[in-house]
């Protein structure tokens, strides 16, 4: 009945309706898989939000808290430091402490646009986005986390001395090598 209603569009030519329904096909294949596909990131996406977040808060004690964040310097070149995670919501922001006499501040106001990496031999996360210096004294204390009354560095969230940097996630490049799962977009 289907192949005899679509006899008339085929108008001679015996392959037409043959290589419609072989775009039909792949058309549904690709869309299942797309949709599998964004199952997939989102799990990746919400693995590695979780790991970032076990990261936040901490502070000393090896590299297990740290991220590396890359900025532009001065003449141009991209520059990585070794940050602590203060506060993070996966991997849609981060927060990271600083001072004003370390160059970060310098360098965000001349380019905000930034990459963090929280890296080891099981998982590779890097984040693309822009950072900006927050002053604003209630986002400084939100920012504020309890191992930080233990640094060298403050007195308190108050502190003059004490610099937020706040990292918005653009892009994203996750894999974890456990399952070798993947996942690549913007959010």
């Amino acid at each position: 009945m289907i192949k005899k209603s679509l006899s008339k569009y085929n108008r001679g030519n015996k392959n037409l309706l043959t290589r419609h329904t072989v775009v039909l096909f792949y058309w549904l294949y690709y869309r299942k898989n797309e949709r599998l596909l964004k199952t997939m990131n989102q799990e990746v996406i919400k693995r590695a939000g979780e790991l970032i977040n076990s990261k936040a808060n901490y502070v000393g004690g090896g590299m297990e808290g740290y991220a590396v964040l890359a900025l532009t310097d001065e003449h141009g070149y991209p520059t990585a430091s070794a940050m602590t995670i203060a506060r993070a919501d996966g991997i849609n922001w981060l927060t990271f402490a600083t001072s004003p006499d370390s160059n970060k501040a310098t360098r965000i106001a001349k380019c905000n646009r930034a990459s963090v990496c929280i890296a080891s031999s099981e998982y590779n996360v890097t984040l693309v986005g822009t950072i900006e210096v927050v002053t604003d004294p209630n986002c400084k204390k939100e920012s504020w986390c309890e191992p930080m009354n233990d640094s060298m560095h403050w007195s308190g969230s108050d502190d003059p001395n004490f610099y937020v940097l706040c990292f918005n996630t653009e892009r994203y490049n996750i894999y974890f090598a456990d399952d070798d799962s993947a996942a690549v977009g913007e959010l």
